[in-house]
């Protein structure tokens, strides 16, 4: 396959991620949109590995656009960070397995202090979508990696999520 072809069937498969969330869309969104709202605390984002680093863009994004958030890497989560949380709080966690063990170690922590959560997976049996208080559902049908290793389309759909989460925020809040 020639350098064109892998770049039209990386955008194809990608832009097919993206295409494909409204389909994954329920009332958990707008439950999880109306919490966040709710909320007198802030929306914090954690995510192991490349879900953490879109989770950093979606957390500075929502912070440009009014709603108060930070990146909580769940590594340090589990070794003492939980405690930059407070029960007005709200976490939304990042993982397309919805299996990362960091994830998952820290899912009965929050619940215990009270705290919301959102959960962001691609796989609706897994445990951070049947722990969650919302599931945002971001399944792709295939990795834009010819070898299905590297994310790609998981982190495209990810990171759209994301943003569309943040722009519900947005214009919910009448932030301008």
């Amino acid at each position: 396959m020639n350098s064109l072809n892998i770049a039209k069937n990386v955008f194809t498969l990608e832009a097919q991620a993206i295409s494909n969330l409204s389909n994954l869309l329920t009332e958990d969104f707008a439950k999880a949109v109306d919490l966040v709202i709710k909320s007198k605390g802030r929306l914090v984002i954690s995510g192991m590995g490349k879900s953490g680093h879109i989770g950093v863009k979606i957390s500075a994004t929502l912070a440009s656009t009014g709603t108060p958030s930070f990146f909580m890497h769940p590594a340090e989560a589990i070794h003492g960070d939980l405690g930059m949380l407070t029960k007005d709080d709200v976490l939304l966690a990042i993982s397309n397995s919805g299996e990362s063990e960091e994830i998952v170690r820290i899912i009965p922590l929050v619940k215990r202090m009270g705290i919301k959560l959102i959960g962001m997976a691609g796989k609706e049996n897994s445990t951070l979508a049947k722990e969650s208080d919302y599931f945002l559902n971001i399944a792709i049908e295939k990795e834009a990696c010819p070898l299905q290793l590297a994310p790609m389309s998981s982190t495209t759909a990810t990171l759209a999520m994301g943003d569309d989460f943040t722009a519900q925020l947005f214009e919910q809040k009448d932030f301008m």
